[in-house]
């Protein structure tokens, strides 16, 4: 009996691709309703360990600016994740190292909506610059560039 169990379970761990395995990385996403980028950047970051919860809002500037995300460097959403603030079209490589180092940061953005990006279509043209802000009023820093 014993064996007959543990072969199941050996079958069932062969079955079961690594990823299952990995803790699932939730976050919430505030959107305008009419953007389409942003759920292709939620489907992005879903293939990528996350689970996302799509929030259309007609106030995104407002969620923006209560976020501490400097008015000039607001991306097409604004992303909750695990005590940050993810703006824009922002890297998973770059999200990720965010939650590993958990630096004394508000968040982090990619103003805009640049070509290539994760999310939206054409081909990367130009370096991008992912700022860091806070909410104490201290001007944005670079965090990354990609």
């Amino acid at each position: 009996m014993k064996l007959t169990y543990r072969l199941a379970a050996l079958a069932a761990l062969i079955a079961t691709p690594l990823p299952a395995f990995a803790a699932t990385i939730s976050a919430v996403m505030y959107k305008n309703p009419q953007c389409s980028c942003c759920e292709s950047y939620a489907n992005y970051l879903e293939h990528n360990g996350f689970k996302v919860d799509i929030k259309p809002v007609n106030n995104l500037s407002q969620i923006s600016s209560d976020a501490g995300v400097p008015a000039d460097l607001e991306g097409c959403h604004t992303l909750m994740v695990d005590g940050y603030v993810v703006d824009g079209l922002v890297p998973v490589e770059i999200v990720k190292k965010l939650l590993t180092e958990r630096p004394a940061i508000s968040g982090i953005t990619l103003a805009g909506m640049p070509a290539g990006a994760p999310g939206m279509g054409g081909e990367k043209s130009e370096t991008w610059t992912i700022y860091a802000f806070t909410k104490d009023g201290k001007a944005p820093t670079v965090y990354a560039t990609e």
